[in-house]
């Protein structure tokens, strides 16, 4: 079913940007996405730490599926114009209504929503921005490529995802979106498995702006800051998970970045309902 919009959120001054033309992804970005890596070159998630070290790893952008069954997928954004302000803002500004989820990525993204008392964290004036989303829950409700999924968001800090925080400031990083996710297909029936994901947005000031370090590892989660397997013993993920996933980051990160300078000056940085 097609995404649109309620009488309500059309009245919405931001309702312009469900409407617009999606931006154009990075052809060559997409097109790493067809096939996979050496899984040899993939980053596991016991070696997070190296996302602090200066310069880029061999493989930025790509996916495959590891030895153990689980997958990795992996997407380099560059975003013009965008601040690691304007990135902490739009991760505690989004999940307060559906909209705010929809203009993100109309093609996909349907609805996004918190707990009432993790709304009245986000809506603490005397909260910091970091916690505002570090700490919480996200209920969206999402199409990747796979038809529509139920996914829980549980946003880490970083000292929780098992960061060094002796190196955890800049220039080596400018914000972390992390989290622990676990999704299963929309109204599925009682039984049906849930899948685990750790979601690691590494992001970094760049000159004119910020890039996306993003890395999943499908099958996995961060328990007591350490990556666990979670996967039943003989259980491999299927190649078009990582695929899907990875493609869908091009496309809602590519989007994002057209419009989040231009919202972030219309709405002046404000976190509200």
């Amino acid at each position: 079913m097609q995404n649109q919009l309620t009488d309500a959120e059309k009245l919405k001054s931001y309702a312009k940007y469900f409407y617009r033309e999606p931006a154009k992804p990075n052809a060559e970005l997409l097109a790493k996405m067809e096939k996979p890596i050496d899984a040899g070159k993939a980053l596991l998630p016991e070696n997070i730490n190296d996302l602090l070290d200066p310069g880029y790893h061999e493989v930025e952008a790509g996916w495959c599926i590891l030895p153990n069954g689980a997958a990795f997928a992996a997407n380099h954004t560059k975003m013009p114009g965008v601040t690691v302000d304007m990135i902490n803002w739009w991760f505690a500004w989004h999940a307060l209504e559906d909209l705010r989820y929809k203009i993100w990525w109309p093609k996909g993204h349907y609805s996004a929503c918190v707990s009432d008392e993790d709304r009245k964290k986000i809506l603490d004036p005397e909260r910091p921005i970091t916690q505002k989303f570090q700490g919480i829950t996200h209920h969206v409700v999402e199409d990747v490529g796979g038809g529509k999924e139920d996914i829980f968001i549980s946003f880490l800090t970083p000292e929780d995802m098992g960061f060094d925080m002796k190196r955890f400031k800049a220039p080596n990083v400018g914000t972390l979106v992390a989290a622990n996710g676990v999704s299963s297909p929309l109204n599925a029936p009682p039984g049906v498995p849930k899948a685990p994901a750790i979601m690691c947005h590494f992001i970094r000031e760049i000159p004119g702006g910020i890039e996306f370090r993003t890395r999943f590892w499908m099958g996995y989660h961060i328990v007591d800051k350490k990556p666990k397997l979670l996967l039943p013993p003989g259980i491999k993920i299927p190649e078009v998970a990582p695929r899907n996933l990875a493609t869908h980051n091009v496309l809602e990160y590519t989007n994002l970045a057209s419009f989040l300078p231009e919202i972030y000056r219309e709405q002046k940085g404000v976190i509200a309902e």
